[in-house]
């Protein structure tokens, strides 16, 4: 077992995938543009095991924050599952080595080496890092990219603090007591690289990080008028501004690239690293992943909280063209998580917020944006969207008591907006099997054990059908993959336009490559049918001109009315704008929770 960043196995292991570069046993090359791929978002422990039952049960316990027993082989299974429900990759929740004594670190975010895959994910006496690169080479067999999810800000449950608690926050540094391999702490303010023969169970990983000036020491933040500053709960913070920190951590994870093959990052609380350690380490890994023949390794960060989130994600994406740094050669992490769209669209589709406060997001992003430059141009486009992840505490679908089934609509209505939204979509495992955990109290609510349902992964589901179908339509529409993006003004009476300003309102926009526009409308209403005429454009339709239904979450709809040119009407655009025509319209007659995909 080697430990350094600097040992032999290592050093091969990196020299060896640069060397193998574009052969054809080479590193997996990169996708063209990873808006081709709807990501499949799993936890590892909570999605599948293939010899044995869930540990606790029920399967779907709010409350249990144990190991449930998912594996690596686990996933391996299922990967036709995924691929079949229209996803071009899949993104792991953390799969190195965290503490052995922590069953509470189940999710994988407290890692403790950061060279090793967790051994309790690996099959009994399975070699954890070979099978972990097995499954990357079978999702690779299957035609799936790889992306795992990481930690930069911070390690696991490695020191407690002596006669402090945890939860504490000081201004200074604090005394700590490192563990050993059963979670015991050694004396006082121990020196970690003092320790004698550790075992590698025990501190942290690999032994370059073995230093106590490369962690903060201040308990847990809060007490701090910088909310990024102190430990993640029991996670142990770094000093991420450090030159080392940053330098070893770089190393280590283009280590991860090439000893599993993995094609994209997730950056687990983006937010919270310090001395410009998001862009350097965007910026490191694309230029290791360019010599390895990965020419289009994707990165996106977690930025939750802060105030305006689409200004805070713009200073931790690519690069401010106007701020004259001396890191103005570099572009750091490619795109964020999309919580911007997540906390207004949710409202919206539900029938609880008007369309127009969409309209809203989307042009904070636009101002917040304006002197961002990202790896791939625009940074919002790369944006990976979703409904549904294992932090929020509640799922998208919710279940009516005493009629279960009532709000279904709005599920296949959500992903089909989400699906044709700009952006990277991510499905959460297990929304395509109807799980609608969610008390908002417990993350673990929403981390059910998948397999633990039955039956256990039946592709004939109701959700897993609809959610299949609009996956294909997106993957057969190059406009909903790459396309310009406009929002759609409608009307009730045929000449007076406007974004809906209405909860429970007609949301349309339109996406538009080429000579190719598809128009997506959806009655986020949850008891009425509403028909309108929504505006189509005007130079790729002409007056009589049919217009298909590509989809339709109802099983009987009404098709619309074919292309209609009206001389004159009253357009408030959603910039504000307005206008008087000429224009082309349809008319869209819309059952309550129903959406339509569009095409002439």
């Amino acid at each position: 077992m080697f430990s350094s960043l600097f040992s032999p196995e290592v050093k091969n292991i990196l020299a060896d995938a640069q060397q193998s570069a574009g052969a054809a046993n080479g590193p997996f090359q990169s996708p063209g543009d990873w808006r081709d791929q709807l990501i499949y978002f799993i936890m590892v422990d909570r999605f599948n095991n293939p010899l044995a039952a869930p540990v606790h049960a029920p399967f779907d316990d709010p409350t249990f924050n144990g190991y449930q027993g998912g594996k690596f082989a686990g996933i391996k299974q299922q990967l036709a599952y995924i691929k079949s429900l229209g996803a071009g990759a899949i993104w792991l929740s953390p799969v190195l080595k965290n503490l052995v004594w922590n069953d509470g670190s189940y999710h994988g975010y407290g890692i403790h080496d950061f060279l090793r895959a967790e051994p309790k994910f690996a099959s009994p006496g399975a070699d954890p890092d070979d099978e972990l690169r097995a499954l990357v080479d079978a999702a690779h067999a299957e035609g799936l990219y790889v992306i795992f999810d990481i930690v930069l800000n911070h390690t696991g449950d490695v020191f407690s603090y002596f006669g402090q608690s945890q939860w504490g926050y000081s201004d200074s540094v604090m005394p700590v007591q490192w563990r050993d391999a059963a979670g015991n702490s050694v004396p006082a303010d121990a020196d970690v690289a003092l320790i004698q023969n550790p075992s590698p169970d025990a501190l942290v990983w690999p032994s370059e990080l073995q230093n106590n000036n490369y962690f903060r020491r201040q308990g847990m933040t809060g007490g701090n008028s910088d909310d990024t500053i102190g430990d993640f709960d029991s996670l142990k913070q770094f000093i991420s501004a450090d030159p080392d920190v940053q330098r070893f951590l770089i190393r280590a994870y283009q280590y991860v690239i090439a000893r599993y093959d993995v094609d994209g990052f997730r950056i687990d609380t983006l937010r919270f690293l310090k001395g410009n350690l998001a862009q350097l380490f965007g910026n490191s890994i694309r230029e290791f992943a360019l010599t390895i023949g990965k020419k289009n390794f994707f990165t996106f960060g977690e930025v939750l909280g802060g105030g305006d989130m689409n200004t805070v994600i713009a200073n931790f994406i690519g690069r401010n063209t106007q701020t004259g740094s001396d890191m103005d050669s570099m572009v750091g992490v490619d795109a964020a998580l999309d919580y911007p769209l997540f906390f207004t669209v949710t409202g919206v589709l539900k029938g609880m917020a008007p369309p127009s406060a969409l309209v809203g997001v989307y042009a904070q992003r636009k101002a917040a944006e304006q002197f961002i430059l990202s790896s791939h141009g625009d940074a919002s486009r790369y944006f990976v969207t979703f409904l549904d992840n294992h932090d929020m505490k509640a799922r998208f679908r919710w279940e009516q008591p005493g009629n279960p089934t009532e709000f279904d609509d709005q599920v296949s209505l959500a992903f089909a907006c989400l699906y044709c939204l700009p952006g990277i979509p991510a499905l959460y495992y297990g929304i395509e099997q109807g799980l609608h955990g969610g008390d908002g109290q417990n993350d673990a609510s929403v981390r059910e054990a998948l397999w633990g349902l039955f039956p256990a992964f039946p592709q004939n589901s109701k959700f897993y059908v609809e959610l299949q179908q609009i996956a294909s339509v997106r993957n057969a529409q190059p406009a909903l993959r790459y396309g310009r993006f406009y929002f759609r003004p409608v009307s009730g009476d045929s000449f007076n336009f406007g974004i809906s300003g209405l909860a429970g309102g007609i949301l349309a926009w339109s996406r538009i490559v080429n000579d190719q526009e598809v128009l997506i409308v959806a009655n986020t209403n949850t008891t009425q049918t509403i028909a309108v005429d929504v505006i189509m454009e005007i130079s790729l339709s002409t007056d009589g001109q049919p217009v298909n239904v590509l989809y339709s979450n109802k099983a009987v709809f009404t098709a619309p009315l074919p292309v209609k040119n009206r001389a004159q009407a009253a357009i408030t655009e959603s910039d504000g704008s307005s206008g008087s025509g000429p224009i082309n319209t349809t008319r869209v007659a819309l059952l309550p929770m129903e959406v339509q995909l569009l095409k002439c």
